[in-house]
């Protein structure tokens, strides 16, 4: 066929070379003049504008088919209001949204969302090229996107929807629609998704939602494709839903009415069906009768822009390419003729691979062979992948069950060298440490020696590699304080222990340090110093630290008390992070962030937030113990608040943990994010989600505990009755 191509952007070159790899005649162009009426045999418009222009009314006129909708259908890009208006009468789920277009439209916007009292989204109501769009984080700044969108003209306010993006693209004959590989965009400027809104900087797919394209076009499209066939005005052309997947399921964000850019750069690559045979099929109304078959290979699109865009992009710096890579494409969007810089998105390069990993690794591979002035490339296109396949914690290499068990197998020949009971050896395996009998301690009446040993585990690795160990050191120290601590004791000396393959001194005084500086907080002694060096079992530039505490209590003090009971009150204390919990699969989930960049929300780069030591609850508790209303504690460490409760609990009594009932911090909340098929249980006996230590109290000695602790706390559940032979959880979320 010969094939005209509207338009001349990276989506319009995608477009082209699709159909080009199949044999077809193809020609660019901003428009349709007469000479190309001749010789033209199916048009396919590439930008919105042309669409809303009014470009397949023109060509329908000619009598060449062209695949894309009337003007008066590409109202369903061109306003989003009308687009709002039409999905709220077919019932397609959206945010709650308001238009605003009067002289009064400021103050008419700043009333509605003072009454919705939530984020909004703030969205001009025209065409704006993909940038029309703002998401503030503030109040302030939303206020001042309001009057920005309101100086402009008619705009919206939606409410902010949270969740990980899609981008669905159906091709639509006017009764039915097929869907292209479903892809993630990613639309603002910064790593880490933060910055303004852009018109894309990369994308790749298939994206892991937990979704089949056939099913989102049966909520998302096939509604439209029948409101406008009842119509007599059927829809012809690429359907483009954005999708977010909240909570509660999909949620409408936007309808285009052309191909994404750059999806199209991402999605082409990946359809081996002869796209102009898809063009012409839907055009006569009959897109089944063409096969559609996909790659199983992954695609990743990185986008180098000019310096300055979104706002102020600069152009004319000449574009150095020292070569292509294999299983790569580039596809120019503002590059001149002489090869120089003459757009705000200047080109994107796609990855092929046998998965997502290898795909990008070629894409970004291909992008490190291209140069030119202030060129502004993401390093994390695709980032939220790994953490949108996990749904649970062995996907990312550890097995919370299979631990237990292996606890539950050590354990009587563990207690085979114990001595006579009560005497010796009080508590042991599946206790948060052991504890020995002192009475040699004469300063005490009966005291006790209570151990912990314990490691950081795979955070080393990002520690490693972020160099920045110190806080391990801490970490180690601190978790043994606290594994101690819930059972009334005191730290006395801490044991550690380091090894790698190759020993650095430096990293060790620095992980040493670490520990000194904990042990000092802690008023106990650092003793110990055992170093190993092992070549072949660790691998280079990695090393493991571990260590044991012993501390010391009165006998008749220790915790848990036999008083423990259904009724009870459980106060929640804050950690200061993961602590030494969940890093296989935090690290996992990260994989493709940049460490140095500050996600959404937060205060800090991500590595920093991720490294925060693990916190000691000595001195915070050490007043609480005083009171004596203190029945039991619990140090919520490697299965998180469902495996840890428990350990404290009498075999008659459970715990109903209120979810909400205390505010989870922004790590936390972006990993939820990051992992929509994760179960919440899951997730929570994963990672300890904000709380790090959990006290047990009578309902009647709330007040007194929470005033004896120098911070915030809250109350996070109760203890209830346990039905004799149940096999249900111990611990409810609910």
């Amino acid at each position: 066929m010969r094939v005209l191509v509207i338009g001349g952007g990276g989506r319009e070159q995608a477009i082209a070379w699709a159909c080009r790899q199949h044999g077809h005649d193809v020609r660019l162009a901003s428009g349709l003049d007469d000479a190309s009426t001749n010789d033209t045999d199916l048009v396919i418009p590439g930008p919105e504008a042309a669409l809303v222009a009014g470009m397949t009314d023109l060509a329908t006129e000619r009598g060449i088919p062209s695949f894309g909708p009337t003007a008066e259908l590409a109202q369903l890009e061109a306003s989003k209001g009308f687009a709002r208006d039409l999905a709220t009468e077919l019932g397609i789920a959206g945010p709650a949204f308001a238009r605003f277009e009067g002289n009064d439209r400021e103050d008419a916007a700043l009333a509605w969302w003072a009454e919705l009292d939530a984020p909004v989204v703030v969205k001009l109501d025209g065409l704006a090229a993909g940038k029309g769009v703002a998401v503030p984080d503030s109040d302030t700044e939303t206020r001042q996107a309001i009057a920005d969108a309101a100086s402009t003209g008619p705009f919206l306010l939606e409410e902010r929807l949270r969740g990980p993006e899609c981008s669905l693209l159906a091709l639509c004959d006017g009764t039915a629609a097929v869907a292209l590989p479903l892809a993630q965009d990613h639309k603002r400027i910064g790593e880490g998704d933060t910055g303004p809104n852009t018109g894309g900087m990369g994308a790749y797919a298939p994206a892991p939602v937990p979704f089949s394209g056939d099913e989102l076009i049966a909520k998302f499209v096939q509604p439209v494709l029948d409101h406008f066939a009842a119509k007599g005005t059927p829809y012809v052309g690429v359907i483009f839903a954005g999708l977010m997947l909240t909570p509660d399921g999909p949620r409408l964000i936007e309808y285009n009415v052309r191909f994404g850019d750059p999806e199209a750069q991402t999605v082409l690559p990946l359809l081996e069906t002869d796209l102009a045979e898809l063009a012409l099929a839907c055009t006569q109304g009959d897109v089944g009768s063409v096969p559609l078959r996909i790659s199983t290979q992954s695609a990743v699109t990185v986008v180098a822009a000019s310096p300055g865009y979104p706002d102020d992009p600069g152009t004319g710096h000449s574009i150095i390419d020292r070569g292509d890579v294999e299983g790569t494409y580039r596809f120019d969007a503002g590059v001149d003729a002489d090869g120089k810089t003459s757009g705000g998105r200047v080109l994107a390069v796609t990855g092929l691979g046998a998965d997502l990993g290898a795909a990008r690794d070629r894409a970004y591979g291909r992008m490190a062979r291209i140069t030119f002035d202030g060129m502004q490339v993401r390093r994390d296109i695709a980032w939220r992948a790994p953490g949108a396949g996990l749904a649970s914690y062995a996907a990312a290499g550890v097995d919370i069950d299979e631990g237990t068990r292996a606890v539950d197998e050590m354990k009587a020949a563990v207690e085979a060298t114990h001595d006579t009971p009560g005497e010796g050896v009080l508590k042991g395996v599946g206790s948060f440490g052991g504890v020995f009998s002192a009475a040699g301690i004469q300063a005490m009446d009966q005291p006790v020696l209570v151990a912990s040993t314990d490691g950081v585990g795979t955070k080393v690795e990002l520690a490693a590699r972020l160099g920045m160990v110190r806080g391990v050191g801490m970490d180690i120290v601190n978790h043994c304080i606290d594994d101690v601590l819930v059972q009334s004791a005191r730290p006395l000396f801490f044991l550690d222990y380091i090894a790698a393959s190759v020993l650095d001194a430096d990293l060790v005084a620095e992980v040493v340090g670490g520990m000194a500086d904990a042990c000092k907080a802690a008023g106990c002694a650092l003793l110990g110093g055992e170093t190993a060096e092992m070549p072949g079992v660790y691998q280079p530039g990695s090393f493991d630290i571990a260590g044991t505490l012993i501390g010391v209590a009165e006998r008749s003090e220790l915790l848990p008390r036999d008083d423990v009971a259904a009724g009870d009150v459980l106060i929640g204390i804050a950690s200061s992070g993961p602590h030494t919990n969940g890093y296989s699969m935090l690290r996992k989930i990260f994989e493709w962030a940049p460490m140095d960049v500050v996600p959404d929300g937060f205060d800090r780069p991500l590595g920093e937030t991720l490294l925060e030591p693990h916190r000691s609850y000595l001195d915070l508790l050490t007043p609480t113990f005083e009171t004596g209303a203190v029945k039991a504690l619990a140090h919520i460490t490697g299965g998180g608040l469902p495996e840890n409760l428990p350990r404290v609990l009498p075999d008659n009594v459970d715990a109903n943990i209120t979810l909400g009932s205390w505010p989870v911090p922004p790590l936390f909340q972006l990993v939820r994010e990051l992992t929509p098929q994760m179960d919440t249980v899951e997730l929570y006996r994963t990672l300890n989600m904000g709380v790090g230590m959990v006290v047990v109290c009578a309902p009647d000695q709330t007040a007194v505990v929470q005033a004896s602790i120098g911070e915030t706390t809250w109350v996070i559940g109760e203890l209830t009755d346990r039905t004799p032979g149940s096999t249900n959880e111990r611990v409810v979320l609910s």
